[in-house]
């Protein structure tokens, strides 16, 4: 059928007939419908409704007939929950007067609890859940003047309500970590989430446990700025005049900084809203002069090594397929997976988690080969003070527009995510990088090609030693999470000696 994709969700009662209600309306409409998600589990309530239709006027319609019967969800208002003791007075019509302040206050009853022949014989204990709290103080201010009362819970936020409104739950736990956004743009959000769940739990993933990964990525990040923040540092004096840094944030990708007498480079950037700590970072060792930074190499797309590039005014120098991703807003595209709707998701909440900013100022690597470094094209050279670089074409293993920076000179090699040192995470960075890899099942885009990158960018290291241990050097592998490692009996392992800084003194 031609005609747009239109989404909407459904709020409906519990009842039987009533889907059955909402895709006659659709069906009315002559609407398609391409994806529907209802899991008694998660919300007993809530549908989320993918649709195709001839005409926007149509999906006009079907929201309008929606409303009508009162199965549109457009607010995310979050709802309060109170739970208290009433005493009423013991004659007949009591509980009817009570109930009307309820109903006038249009709060739903979620509990209630009387009994004349209990040992509290005058006591009615109620809990209501009310949409705003503006209402609930109403209410109590109401009632305080016609009985005694005795507050036990009172939650605005909703940690107390149960699983019958556990997307309204789930949205405010999303305001608490994106800010303050419109309803429409949360519904939206939450229908894009709501979609992974579905494809998740058809590949026998525990939807709770999607839920959970999502909003502990979320959690991480912003419990990690500020006094939270933290870095694990390694820095080097690679040849005169050129220092080596490596900065492991607390989650997500490195920064490298080459420092020399000239200039100041950065390579990656690392997530967005880490930028204020880097900053403070990079002046507690002595890089904080921005001024010198006069370029930016970027690895790749993904928000961990390029979400702060827009906020330095230096020039990013990146791949041509780095760009379109950004600007896609999909970490898939170019790849064969780029219909994945878990790889498009898990990049617009990370964008968001993470405020994504990206670079101002590009400067494209040319498509042009200049020859081969092992089954890597050399697209391009550049220099860092004495030092030259060729940039090597990943083949897209991880991700589409990848590009690993090499020295052979002095043995520097920048691998991006494709050679990373396990071994060197720390249990929270693993832990965090788990949480990417349950959510889209995989961080590469092509596992097979990764798995022949790695071995490709191994190969590249190993003759780059064996070469460089003559002159009593190593060969460096800075790959885009973990330590600065070398290659010992086939295996990475950490190299000089990691620092540990903490902008109010040492992490406990």
């Amino acid at each position: 059928m031609s005609g747009a994709k239109f989404y909407f969700v459904a709020r409906m009662p519990d009842q039987p007939g009533a889907l059955h209600r909402a895709a006659e309306i659709v069906r009315k409409y002559q609407g398609n419908i391409n994806r529907i998600h209802y899991d008694r589990r998660i919300d007993p309530h809530t549908v989320f409704f993918e649709v195709t239709l001839s005409s926007e006027e149509d999906y006009r319609k079907i929201r309008e007939e929606l409303q009508r019967i009162g199965y549109l969800q457009e607010s995310l208002e979050p709802l309060g929950f109170l739970k208290f003791n009433v005493y009423l007075p013991n004659r007949p019509g009591a509980l009817f007067e009570f109930l009307n302040y309820v109903t006038d206050a249009q709060a739903n009853i979620a509990f209630l609890d009387f009994d004349d022949q209990g040992r509290h014989p005058d006591r009615l204990t109620v809990s209501l859940t009310v949409e705003r709290s503006a209402i609930i103080d109403k209410l109590l201010n109401r009632l305080k003047s016609r009985y005694r009362l005795e507050i036990l819970e009172y939650d605005t936020r909703g940690d107390h309500l149960d699983n019958t409104v556990f997307y309204l739950k789930f949205a405010q736990r999303l305001r608490e970590l994106i800010g303050e956004a419109e309803d429409e743009f949360l519904l939206r959000l939450l229908h894009d989430i709501n979609h992974i769940v579905q494809e998740l739990t058809n590949l026998k993933q525990d939807p709770q446990e999607v839920f959970r990964c999502i909003l502990a990525t979320g959690q991480k990040l912003k419990e990690t700025t500020g006094v939270g923040f933290y870095a694990d540092v390694q820095h080097f004096e690679v040849t005169d005049g050129v220092r080596l840094f490596c900065f492991q944030l607390p989650f997500g990708g490195n920064i490298f900084v080459l420092d020399t007498r000239e200039e100041m480079i950065m390579i990656d950037t690392g997530y967005g809203l880490y930028h204020e700590d880097v900053v403070r970072l990079l002046q507690h060792y002595g890089l904080g002069d921005l001024s010198r930074l006069s370029r930016i190499f970027l690895t790749h797309a993904d928000a961990d090594h390029a979400g702060a590039a827009g906020f330095f005014k230096a020039p990013s120098h990146l791949h041509p397929g780095t760009k379109e991703i950004i600007e896609k807003a999909n970490r898939a595209y170019g790849s064969r997976v780029e219909g994945s709707i878990l790889e498009e998701v898990y990049t617009k909440l990370i964008n968001l988690f993470s405020h994504f900013t990206p670079p101002q100022k590009m400067v494209l690597f040319p498509q042009e080969v200049f020859g081969l470094r092992n089954i890597f094209p050399v697209i391009q050279s550049f220099r860092v003070g004495p030092l030259e670089f060729e940039v090597l074409e990943s083949l897209g293993g991880h991700l589409y527009g990848q590009v690993f920076f090499f020295c052979p000179e002095v043995g520097l090699l920048f691998t991006g995510d494709s050679l990373l040192n396990l071994e060197s995470f720390t249990p929270e960075r693993l832990e965090f990088s788990r949480l990417a890899k349950i959510l889209m099942t995989s961080v590469n885009v092509d596992s097979e090609i990764a798995t022949k990158e790695r071995e490709a960018l191994l190969e590249i290291a190993k003759e780059t030693d064996l070469r460089l241990r003559s002159k009593g050097r190593r060969c460096l592998i800075c790959g885009g999470h973990g330590a600065i490692s070398v290659l010992e009996e086939g295996k990475l392992k950490a190299f000089g000696k990691i620092e540990s800084y903490h902008p109010v003194g040492p992490r406990p």
